[in-house]
């Protein structure tokens, strides 16, 4: 699989670097977890590349992951 990356361009912010990449201003959060090195920049100057790797596949309802988990598997923890 190949690396994702995006170059900054100058001005820059996270949500509209998460716009640009994900598509939603809402993905900054995951787009600075994995840019832990830069976290202390709030306007980006360009030529910053940064990491942008796919987004984890969002789960339906609101179930916990945990939950989630035996609930696509077909079983139930307090079954067993």
């Amino acid at each position: 699989m190949a690396k994702r990356t995006y170059t900054t361009k100058q001005g820059d912010t996270w949500d509209n670097i998460a716009l640009q990449v994900y598509g939603e201003e809402r993905h900054a959060d995951f787009l600075m977890q994995n840019n832990y090195a830069f976290l202390d920049i709030l306007v980006f100057s360009a030529g910053t590349v940064l990491s942008t790797p796919a987004l984890p596949e969002e789960r339906d309802g609101d179930l916990p992951p945990w939950r989630t988990d035996w609930t696509d598997q077909g079983r139930d923890p307090y079954d067993e």
